[in-house]
């Protein structure tokens, strides 16, 4: 499907990003995972997403929160496997509070990350996609970001944000023939999950519509329907992956 193609996905060496690194590599994509750090768990990981050693899979390290860093990192990758043609913005973080009990640090680092980051990346490749007249961005936002959730207020502001951020980038780059649009998933498993109660997974099931939590495989597919020439008319989209948490 996507054979002659180069994917960047931020986030990229586990859970969700993993799985979608994982899924664009195996059906033919250059794929450029970033992590914020260079650590043997993210190597680790690279390896795990090009088991079969296709040499298709690139690593780099990058601090999405700066500006600076992610046209950089552009650069590089640009430099080292040529044109993008699909970008994945899916890196994220969650401090996890009620409001009066954030502090300042837990609300700038969620919106420097998840946000702002994903408008740095998208601005630093943007350019590319213009010039190419082609282009497929897959932001990763959040069910939260739809409905909202207690003792998240960071989080669904941050999600929200990406939202309005991806309807944005489809209306202004739609006649260049980039296409934006925004996967919102629900209760997935993933690290962010495996840290809550069982009591609480269990108030959680309550919700589900299928009565499971989500694989980040559930992502992935969707991702890598986004990312093909299958969704060539699909713009401006929310698409939900939360086994009917939000109905």
């Amino acid at each position: 499907m996507l054979e002659g193609r180069c994917a960047v996905v931020t986030g990229g060496t586990r859970g969700i990003g993993k799985a979608v690194a994982a899924a664009l590599l195996s059906q033919g994509a250059k794929t450029a995972v970033i992590a914020t750090k260079d650590t043997e768990e993210a190597r680790k990981a690279l390896a795990e997403i090009d088991p079969e050693g296709t040499g298709r899979a690139y690593f780099y390290a990058c601090d999405i929160s700066s500006p600076e860093a992610c046209d950089e990192t552009a650069k590089k990758i640009t430099e080292d496997v040529g044109k993008v043609d699909i970008l994945v913005n899916n890196a994220g973080i969650t401090r996890d509070n009620i409001l009066p009990a954030l502090s300042k640090d837990d609300i700038d680092s969620v919106i420097d990350i998840n946000l702002k980051g994903t408008m740095f990346m998208t601005k630093a490749f943007i350019r590319g996609m213009v010039r190419q007249k082609s282009g497929s961005i897959i932001n990763i936002s959040s069910v939260v970001g739809l409905m909202g959730n207690k003792g998240q207020t960071n989080y669904a502001a941050s999600k929200a944000g990406i939202i309005g951020f991806t309807k944005s980038v489809a209306r202004e780059y739609g006649r260049k023939n980039i296409r934006c649009n925004a996967i919102a998933p629900g209760f997935i498993e993933t690290r962010m999950t495996d840290a809550l109660s069982d009591a609480q997974k269990e108030e959680i099931m309550k919700l589900l519509v299928l009565e499971r939590l989500g694989k980040p495989e559930d992502v992935a597919n969707l991702a890598l329907f986004l990312a093909s020439d299958a969704s060539s008319y699909i713009t401006g989209e929310v698409i939900k992956v939360d086994g009917g948490m939000y109905v």
